[in-house]
């Protein structure tokens, strides 16, 4: 059915107004969404799990060892271990910021509970959802606090500390540069190089290395494993029975593989070194000493996780925009096209009527043979009964 030439006005505006909507919409989604979507989840909650690579040196002080009214100091060779870390989002968190609580632990598998329990620790810290980097006080007091040793009554204590770096993630849209990075066992900040771009199970990743020279804990944290007086036979040196005092160090050679669009964490690794010494340069006595991976299950969640957060970003980002765009075009070329073909109408929307040419003045009857004019109109006669015309006989 035929348009008339208001609907077709009406059509064209119609389409011309939706093109338009849906173009502006195309340009505002990227900057507008997708500024919203490029921030740390607020619902995030991550388990991660180290492994010892059993291709490397893994060395663990037995500690009884080193109360053991007889013997030196033995150290563990070949131990197998376990870092686990779980991440959650705690109060305060908003649009701009959140607030990271991460426990984490480290055990030897071959001893159950507390026995093969060597380290535990609870980090707090908040930070910038979007750059990652720790969020500084609004009275100037230390944004963080972390929790290493424990009170008489087996409650942690949680020790005020600045934080400053990088910790659990990468900005969005990680770069190929040095970035600030937080030691946890150190409680300073060193730099994160970057070495090359990479694969994992087919992800593009960015690999950062950072190096933490020796550092004496017994500066860091305050607790009486971090600095002790023994006999020299104890700690296996000469002297005999002199007390010799040595302070504990700690040095880490940690590997990153960061997925640049979100920032996740894909892949983790810490060369990791704790020894009782005299002398920094020089380790006497084994604390610990072991090459900590993530597992490939923790690899494939990182993954998957990274992944989630990279098709929102696309969709939002490249997708719905081309798709809205497309649709913005056609429908204000059509209503363009449309408002165009409308103009052209007669009005009433329907064909003209094509008219007779008047005949010309003792021309020949429109309609009549040879004319190629309209047929006249058909006259009805009555003929009577008793009235015959014989066609075929002459009147006299």
């Amino acid at each position: 059915m035929a348009l008339s030439a208001g609907t077709r006005r009406t059509v064209a505006c119609l389409l011309v107004g939706l093109g338009a909507m849906l173009l502006v919409a195309a340009i505002l989604i990227p900057t507008y969404t997708v500024s919203r979507l490029a921030k740390t989840p607020l619902d995030l909650e991550i388990t991660t799990i180290a492994t010892s690579d059993p291709n490397s040196k893994s060395e663990v002080l037995d500690a009884k060892s080193l109360t053991s009214p007889t013997g030196a100091a033995k150290v563990d060779q070949n131990v197998q271990l376990v870092s686990q870390r779980f991440l959650t989002v705690e109060d305060p968190a908003d649009a701009q910021e959140l607030t990271v609580q991460a426990g984490q632990t480290l055990r030897r598998i071959d001893k159950q509970g507390d026995t093969g329990l060597l380290t535990a620790s609870i980090d707090r810290v908040t930070l910038d959802r979007k750059t990652g980097m720790p969020v500084d006080e609004v009275d100037g007091g230390p944004n963080g606090s972390i929790g290493s040793t424990v009170d008489k009554s087996g409650q942690t204590v949680m020790d005020a500390v600045q934080h400053t770096g990088l910790q659990y993630r990468f900005p969005i849209g990680t770069e190929k540069k040095t970035y600030p990075y937080f030691d946890l066992n150190a409680r300073k900040t060193y730099d994160i190089n970057f070495v090359e771009e990479t694969e994992i199970n087919s992800m593009k990743v960015y690999h950062f290395q950072q190096t933490i020279p020796a550092v004496d804990l017994s500066t860091v944290v305050n607790s009486p494993t971090n600095k002790l007086s023994l006999p020299a036979d104890k700690w296996g040196v000469e002297g005999g029975e002199t007390p010799v005092t040595m302070v504990r160090w700690y040095t880490n050679v940690r590997d990153l593989w960061i997925e640049p669009d979100t920032g996740t964490v894909i892949k983790g690794g810490e060369q990791l070194h704790q020894y009782y010494a005299r002398n920094a340069d020089k380790p006497e006595v084994n604390v610990l000493e072991s090459h900590l991976v993530f597992d490939e299950n923790t690899i494939e969640s990182q993954i998957s996780v990274a992944k989630e957060n990279i098709d929102k970003l696309s969709l939002y980002g490249r997708t719905l925009p081309i798709i809205l765009g497309v649709i913005g075009v056609i429908s204000l070329i059509a209503g363009i096209v449309i408002g165009l073909l409308g103009g052209s109408g007669n009005g009433n929307g329907r064909p003209p009527v094509r008219r007779a040419a008047p005949a010309p003045a003792g021309g020949p009857t429109p309609g009549g043979p040879g004319t190629g004019g309209f047929d006249a109109p058909t006259e009805q006669f009555d003929i009577g009964k008793t009235q015959q015309i014989d066609m075929g006989k002459k009147n006299p």
